[in-house]
């Protein structure tokens, strides 16, 4: 009987009723972040019991990974479209940037702090985000360049925006950032002229 039960929830109606609740406590990370985050808190978000989120999602750490790809790929979304009317790779980073640190900012960036101070139990948020990352800065670089080569380059726009990131989450060196940015436009200027040559 528990497993009839349990299986309801892979239904039309349990998959909705599971993303009306990832909705609804996706919203609530958004205003009030990762920080205290319990399933106490989650379910008060989404106007159910602790046992009714349980039903739908593994645990509270399976919920907060479903939260943070939700959020991570609405930032992921606004990037691309800031990107798409770009000319060249460097412009179309340079256009994903004040995206990075928009509205989404501060939850994401708490869900990476939190993949680096524990990784036993959160790694999961920080191997998710370049699952989610990677295809994206792969369908920014140039159309004709080798997969290897639009691998390579994409690893590297990741690296250095995390770092950025980090430094304008702990320093808001505002200049610093952008001095970054201006050296990391120029080397992707030249990796773009490299290739086509």
């Amino acid at each position: 009987m528990g497993t009839t039960y349990r299986r309801s929830a892979g239904t039309p109606r349990g998959q909705a009723r599971r993303q009306d609740l990832l909705e609804r406590i996706t919203a609530d990370l958004e205003v009030n972040g990762l920080v205290d985050f319990s399933l106490r808190r989650a379910a008060r978000a989404a106007g159910t019991t602790h046992k009714v989120l349980l039903y739908h999602f593994e645990s509270v750490d399976d919920l907060m990974l479903q939260a943070i790809v939700r959020l991570r790929g609405r930032r992921i979304e606004k990037g691309m479209l800031a990107a798409r009317e770009e000319p060249t790779l460097a412009s179309r980073v340079r256009a994903i940037w004040p995206i990075l640190i928009g509205d989404e900012a501060r939850v994401l960036d708490q869900a990476i702090g939190m993949a680096m101070y524990d990784p036993d139990r959160f790694s999961p948020l920080g191997r998710e985000a370049s699952k989610q990352y990677l295809p994206s800065l792969l369908s920014i670089c140039p159309e004709h360049w080798p997969e290897r080569r639009k691998l390579e380059v994409s690893e590297m726009i990741l690296a250095a925006l995390r770092g950025f990131l980090v430094d304008w989450r702990t320093s808001g060196d505002a200049d610093g950032i952008a001095a970054g940015l201006a050296a990391l436009s120029r080397a992707l200027d030249r990796e773009e002229a490299v290739v086509s040559m």
